[in-house]
């Protein structure tokens, strides 16, 4: 078994990245984010800070009982999420995972970025490790506070107002103020 293990979002890009980086890796894809917050109301606590509550959506057990079982025999993770606040906080969620299930002890945990599929910049970017951005982590979780808080709240009062199946998100919401 390879003794890193790499996680990217998306299957399309892991044969070839494992390719380039040889027998000592394990590339898996997470298929986009491993959790999501909590469908109903309190996902979002407004009293506490702002503590958001996370589930694991069913679709996604399989991808992420495969970075798991992994994991547990990788010496080093490797997260090569998209280096966008979104990527980041697929990045720092795996962790929270693999955290959660005691898996982190005696194991190295680097966030790698790249934006080109070459074997170059896949083997610099595995060359030159970072840490999670928490900036970035935190500017996603706002936005998705943000969508909960509001867009969830108002779409509904869209619905019965305007026309069922509309989305009131951030774009959105700024927009039907001045509209109104």
């Amino acid at each position: 078994m390879a003794k890193n293990l790499l996680i990217v979002e998306s299957p399309a890009k892991s044969k070839t990245i494992e390719k380039y980086l040889g027998k000592d890796f394990k590339v898996l894809a997470s298929y986009g984010h491993v959790r999501d917050l909590l469908a109903k109301t309190g996902a979002v606590d407004t009293d506490n800070n702002f503590e958001m509550t996370y589930v694991e959506p069913e679709d996604k057990k399989k991808y992420i009982d495969a970075i798991v079982k992994a994991a547990k025999k990788a010496d080093t993770i490797y997260l090569a999420t998209d280096l966008d606040r979104e990527g980041e906080a697929i990045s720092w969620h795996v962790v929270e995972i693999l955290d959660d299930r005691g898996l982190l002890k005696d194991k190295d945990v680097k966030r790698v970025v790249f934006s080109e599929i070459t074997k170059k910049a896949i083997q610099e970017a595995v060359a030159n490790p970072r840490k999670i951005s928490h900036e970035l982590v935190d500017a996603q979780q706002a936005r998705r506070a943000l969508d909960y808080l509001v867009g969830f709240n108002l779409s509904p009062l869209l619905w019965k107002k305007v026309r069922r199946g509309l989305s009131a998100g951030r774009v959105q919401s700024p927009a039907l103020r001045m509209i109104v």
